[in-house]
């Protein structure tokens, strides 16, 4: 199993990063397309979801509730199995550009494909 990590997008490319994989609904301003090598949006926080944390309006551990949920749907499900099958062969580091990675949605998303990366 190649390893699982994750970074801000805007961190330089390492040579141990493997498969550079952007997960957020929509591509971040200002940052170039080859700064990701695949774009799994189907991954990324719902922006509805997004904006009601970013509003104050609900709190990070409704957030993650939401974001698991989310990970449920069909279009998640397939995009899961389709990197989870790429994090069996190399390493993977997703990318998102949220500032406190213990607070992002890539956190939760690198614990499910480590689950299911091991199958």
């Amino acid at each position: 199993m190649g390893r699982i990590a994750t970074k801000n997008v805007r961190e330089k490319a390492a040579r141990g990063d493997g498969l550079r994989v952007l997960v957020m609904t929509l591509w971040p301003r200002g940052v170039k397309k080859s700064a990701a090598d695949a774009w799994y949006k189907e991954l990324g926080t719902p922006r509805p979801l997004i904006r009601a944390w970013k509003s104050g309006r609900i709190d990070w551990a409704e957030v993650r509730r939401g974001y698991l949920r989310h990970l449920k749907t069909p279009a998640a499900q397939a995009a899961l199995r389709k990197l989870a099958a790429v994090a069996r062969r190399q390493a993977v580091t997703l990318l998102c550009q949220c500032p406190d990675p213990q607070r992002c949605h890539r956190s939760l998303l690198q614990k499910e494909l480590q689950r299911r990366a091991r199958r």
